[in-house]
């Protein structure tokens, strides 16, 4: 009976091990389960003009709570185009316990070719906090040339 025991007994312990929450430490040293959540949506632009195949969409969220003095990263975001056109879909994971409800965050979107700027917002997109959304439909603008 001992060794049916066990086996189950290993399994259980590898399930809870794997469902287990990802954790960090708060400034105490105290372990704390970090919680993912994303903001999503679509990336567009109005010129009639198809992406390169080695096209890269980067998203940053970004606290602008402070006017004035640059933002802060929360959190990145890059993908390859892989030949996809507009409106391009998006999904920017962030770790919530980075987030201060009483700040304010907005996504910065850009898509480069070859390290060159092609289009990027040139229009705040605020989010998550404030009732603003976490979803999210951003129309980029041509870069100068």
């Amino acid at each position: 009976m001992r060794i049916a025991i066990q086996p189950v007994v290993l399994g259980l312990a590898a399930l809870l091990t794997a469902c287990a929450k990802p954790t960090t430490q708060n400034a105490t040293g105290a372990p704390v389960a970090v919680v993912q959540d994303s903001i999503t949506g679509t990336v567009a632009y109005r010129e009639r003009q198809a992406l390169p195949s080695d096209a890269v969409l980067q998203l940053q969220l970004q606290d602008v709570s402070r006017p004035g003095s640059a933002a802060t990263v929360v959190a990145t975001s890059t993908a390859l185009t892989q030949g996809r056109q507009v409106p391009l879909k998006f999904s920017l994971p962030y770790d919530t316990l980075r987030i201060d409800p009483t700040n304010t965050y907005a996504v910065q979107a850009r898509i480069e070719v070859g390290g060159r700027l092609l289009f990027a917002n040139d229009a705040a997109y605020p989010v998550i906090t404030r009732g603003n959304p976490k979803r999210l439909q951003m129309t980029l603008r041509r870069a100068a040339e």
